[in-house]
């Protein structure tokens, strides 16, 4: 039986035109708020921060997190990381910040790009646990130009995402070309 992944969450990116551009921008914002809530610490998770809100905060973030890809606000994206992330993947390990920045603005331009409609038709929670699938599509064909499934640790809003683990496939472009990595927001 088929499962709708984004029941009770503010908006659903599991396919394109679901979203509003009223929805796009309420969502943008907000991911601008979150990002302004993580502390320098890692926050404890105890009886005042608890796995339940975590998880409530991971769920009110996730959609901010798609419109930021699809707008390709690479500022917000590396926001959301702290400064201590550990990034599992095949080009990796990445530790940091910088070890894998210049790789992911090529990653980001490409499942950005005009043209390509990122998608997320699983998402799933688990206290600070956040599991999705993801494809690209393009427009005009339908053709699936990359796709990928990725774990990210977040600890909620004040935690901010401290380790993700990414499996990327890309069928068309590895690498982006000058031209899109001008169109992502740094």
């Amino acid at each position: 039986m088929a499962k709708n992944y984004y029941e009770g969450l503010s908006g659903n990116f599991s396919r394109p035109g679901l979203i509003s551009p009223e929805l796009g921008a309420t969502l943008s914002q907000q991911a601008e708020d979150f990002i302004a809530l993580k502390e320098d610490e890692l926050p404890e998770i105890n009886e005042s921060y608890s796995r339940e809100q975590i998880e409530a905060e991971n769920k009110e973030w996730w959609p901010t997190h798609c419109e930021a890809l699809r707008r390709a606000r690479g500022d917000v994206l590396r926001g959301e990381y702290r400064k201590d992330l550990v990034y599992f993947c095949q080009d990796g390990p990445f530790y940091g910040l910088d070890q894998q920045s210049e790789r992911e603005r090529h990653w980001w331009a490409l499942i950005a790009q005009p043209g390509v409609t990122m998608c997320w038709p699983i998402v799933m929670f688990w206290g600070e646990f956040v599991h999705f699938e993801w494809h690209c599509l393009d427009d005009e064909s339908g053709e699936a130009i990359a796709k990928g499934t990725v774990c990210w640790v977040r600890r909620g809003h004040r935690g901010g995402c401290y380790f993700k683990s990414e499996q990327l496939t890309f069928y068309r472009d590895v690498f982006a070309s000058p031209r899109l990595i001008e169109l992502l927001k740094s």
